[in-house]
C-alpha cells in the first residue's frame, strides 16, 4: 500500500486521496500455504515410502522407462534420483508460494494453485511408484512401469488440481487504477510537503532467483563448482530487481532495491517536465520485462498494469510500472509548479 508522508503543516489532499486510503484485498497468506501444501505433502509421501523400501532397493535404481510395456531404459544411484526429486518440488513449491503470496490479486492465480496441485500430485506419484517397483529386485533392469500406473497417477493429479481449484476460492480483483493519462495534481497547501512511497515486487524474478539459488547448490555437489559459484553469485543480481521500492518527493523519484537500500537510480525534479500515469503493457510497450531501454523511452517495467510516466526534458520518457502511479504523477506535478512558480517569482 503508499505511503504518503506530508509535513507539518498538515496531510497530503487532492487527487489519489481516496485510492491511498481504500483498503487493499489481503495479501492472502492462508493462500500461500494452500500453494505450498501438495509440494509438502509429495515429499512427505516420498520420504515415508523411502524410508520403507530403502533395504530392499537395487543400486542403481530404474529411474526411466520406455514404450506400452515400460521396460526400463535409463538408470540413477537413489541418492541422485531423490535429490533431483528434492530440488524439483522445493523450486517448484517456493516459487508457486511466493507467486501467490505477491500476486494474490493477479488474474489466475486460482488456476495457477489447481496447476501446482496437479503438477506435485503427479511428481509425488511418479516418484513413489518408482521406489515402489524398484524395490525387492536384484537386476533394476528387470523394474517395469506398467501403463495402469502412469494412467492412475495422471488421474490423481487431475482430481487433486480439481481439489486445489476448489480450496483456492475465486480470486480476489485488485483495486480498481485511476483514470491515467492526466496530469494531475496534489492540493498542498502552501510550505506543505508529501512523500509517496511504495513498493512492487517480480514473482519471474523471484522464481528466478530461487531456481538459481537451488541450481546452484546442486551443481556444487559435482565437479563442476566453479559454474556453481557464477551461479550464486548471479542470485543477489537478479533478486535485486525482484523487489524495489518506489519513492516520489520533492527531489524527485528515486528507485532503490529492498535488498539494498541505496538508490539504484534517481531522476531529479529539474529533469522532469511533466508526469502522468497510464497503463503499460512490457511486451507490447518494451518488448519484454526488467529494466528496459528502447528507442525515446527507458524504465523498470516489472509486470502490466499503472505505471508512472515521467516525460523529461531531454525528450525521452522513464516509465515505473508500480500500483497508484496517478497519485505519484500528481505530486510530481504539484512539485513542478511550484518550482515554476519560485522561478517566476
Amino acid at each position: 500500500m503508499a505511503d504518503m508522508k506530508a509535513g507539518k503543516t498538515g496531510e497530503a489532499r487532492g487527487a489519489g486521496e481516496e485510492s491511498s486510503g481504500s483498503p487493499e484485498p489481503a495479501s492472502g497468506p492462508l493462500r500461500s500455504w494452500l500453494a505450498a501444501f501438495p509440494f509438502i505433502a509429495s515429499l512427505a509421501s516420498v520420504a515415508g515410502i523411502y524410508a520403507a523400501v530403502s533395504d530392499r532397493l537395487p543400486e542403481p535404481i530404474a529411474t526411466h522407462f520406455h514404450g506400452l510395456d515400460g521396460r526400463a531404459d535409463g538408470y540413477s544411484s537413489t541418492q541422485g534420483f531423490l535429490t533431483g526429486t528434492l530440488i524439483a518440488t522445493l523450486v517448484l513449491g517456493v516459487g508457486l508460494g511466493v507467486l501467490v503470496r505477491l500476486r494474490s490479486t493477479a488474474p489466475g492465480i486460482r488456476w495457477s494453485i489447481s496447476l501446482g496441485w496437479g503438477v506435485a500430485t503427479l511428481l509425488g506419484a511418479l516418484t513413489s511408484v518408482t521406489l515402489l517397483d524398484n524395490a525387492g529386485v536384484t537386476d533394476a533392469a528387470e523394474v517395469r512401469l506398467r501403463l495402469w500406473q502412469v494412467a492412475a497417477a495422471v488421474a490423481a493429479a487431475v482430481l487433486c488440481g480439481a481439489l486445489g481449484w476448489l480450496l483456492a476460492g475465486p480470486d480476489r480483483r485488485p483495486p480498481s487504477p485511476q483514470a491515467g493519462g492526466r496530469a494531475q495534481r496534489l492540493a498542498l497547501a502552501r510550505g506543505e510537503t508529501a512523500g509517496w512511497s511504495r513498493s512492487i515486487s517480480s514473482p519471474l524474478l523471484v522464481i528466478t532467483s530461487v531456481v538459481l539459488l537451488a541450481v546452484s547448490v546442486a551443481v556444487a555437489f559435482t565437479p563442476g563448482r566453479l559454474a556453481a559459484v557464477v551461479l550464486f553469485l548471479s542470485v543477489p543480481m537478479v533478486g535485486a530487481l525482484a523487489s524495489v521500492r518506489v519513492t516520489v518527493d520533492r527531489r524527485g523519484l528515486a528507485l532503490a532495491s529492498t535488498l539494498v537500500p541505496y538508490p539504484f537510480r534517481r531522476i531529479r525534479l529539474d529533469r522532469v517536465e511533466e508526469a502522468t500515469s497510464r497503463r503499460i503493457v512490457p511486451l507490447v510497450d518494451f518488448g519484454g520485462w526488467g529494466y528496459r531501454v528502447r528507442p525515446g523511452r527507458s524504465g523498470l517495467v516489472l509486470r502490466s498494469g499503472d505505471g508512472l510516466v515521467l516525460r523529461l526534458t531531454n525528450g525521452r520518457e522513464f516509465v515505473v510500472t508500480v500500483d497508484d502511479a496517478a497519485t505519484a504523477a500528481a505530486l510530481v506535478n504539484t512539485y513542478l509548479d511550484r518550482a515554476r512558480e519560485r522561478q517566476g517569482d
